[in-house]
């Protein structure tokens, strides 16, 4: 080697990466003590060239690429020292393909920073599908306590606001007897019957969209006409009532443990509203709500009993009797109606 290439020589030979240059026919001519270190030739066996020292590689393909003048890449495990490293080995041709150069750098910092990267991606993917189950979850919950318009309303703005309807339809219902059910019958045995009932009802509810506001005990309590009005509201909460005492009697006609419902429906303002700061209940409020508790307490066993705004309102899709006056407190006298069935969906 002359004089003015000895510099460079030296240079080589202290760079940080592994460097080696071989002849077309694969023959070393020049390797750094790193490359040495990385890619040692094997002492037993009779070829030491390049493609022998780069166990690993795809000779043929490598040499196809160097071939047509264009550079080839791969990576490997090498052993520096005791431990393990990346390395990133990429071959070049010079001279017209008559040289090839070979560089190995360690890029296992840079693959560690990599699989960090990879693990924090795929954490933060994990949190957020976490996050995003656990918003769904607190959704359906809230969902459950009040109607989607109101909890759409307070999810964007924090809070709701009162809500007034002129005219909306209300169900209150609740079971004879049930005081005396509770104290003589399992309690486990009662409850579990009473969650299969109140589910029933509320699919019924959601069929008509009507909405299931509460229950209390074995009170339940549904409305039809808000949060989003519907000039239907009447019709609506009408068959909710109706499929509800045919459930009851489907229900009774196949089980021992007989349940005895009475239901009171009326028509007429409503307000609306979310109650409580740190407990969120949405409830309902105003004449008609107090009306059908009035009409419910009024029924006899498995009677619908109804005012007359919801009678007219059905019209002659509907077939009811008329129950005669009664004086309720805080109305005066009220004319009473059953409602007995849907016309054409008997049976």
């Amino acid at each position: 080697m002359s004089a003015k290439a000895e510099p460079a020589r030296l240079a080589l030979q202290g760079l940080d990466a592994a460097v080696a240059v071989a002849d077309m026919n694969g023959v070393i001519l020049f390797e750094n003590p790193l490359f040495f270190e990385w890619f040692p030739p094997d002492p037993a066996a009779a070829d030491a060239g390049l493609w022998a020292r780069l166990d690993g590689v795809d000779a043929a393909k490598a040499g196809e690429r160097l071939s047509q003048g264009r550079s080839f890449g791969f990576e490997t495990e090498r052993m520096r020292g005791k431990r393990s490293v990346a390395v990133a080995v990429t071959l070049k041709p010079l001279d017209e393909g008559a040289l090839t150069l070979v560089q190995g750098f360690d890029v296992s910092k840079a693959r560690e920073a990599e699989y960090m990267l990879d693990s924090y991606s795929k954490m933060a993917e994990k949190n957020a599908k976490e996050l995003q189950r656990e918003k769904e979850r607190v959704e359906k919950l809230l969902l459950n306590i009040m109607p989607r318009t109101v909890y759409e309303e307070l999810r964007d703005y924090g809070t709701t606001t009162p809500q007034r309807f002129d005219a909306g339809s209300v169900l209150m219902l609740d079971f004879v007897g049930f005081t005396d059910m509770a104290v003589s019958r399992d309690p486990s045995a009662l409850i579990s019957e009473l969650n299969d009932i109140f589910s029933a009802f509320d699919r019924i509810v959601e069929l008509f969209n009507c909405e299931r506001i509460k229950t209390i005990g074995d009170a339940y309590v549904a409305v039809s006409g808000l949060p989003e009005f519907t000039p239907d509201h009447a019709v609506n909460i009408a068959k909710v009532a109706l499929r509800i005492r045919r459930y009851i009697e489907k229900r009774n006609a196949a089980h021992s443990n007989q349940w005895l419902c009475r239901i009171g429906i009326a028509t007429g303002p409503v307000i609306g509203s979310m109650v409580g700061i740190q407990k969120y209940v949405y409830d309902i409020f105003g004449p008609a709500p107090n009306l059908a508790a009035r009409l419910e307490g009024l029924c006899e066993p498995m009677q619908i009993l109804m005012n007359r705004e919801t009678a007219d309102a059905l019209g002659a899709e509907f077939s009811s009797t008329a129950q005669g006056e009664a004086e309720l407190k805080g109305f005066g006298k009220i004319e009473l109606f059953s409602l007995d069935f849907e016309r054409g969906a008997r049976g």
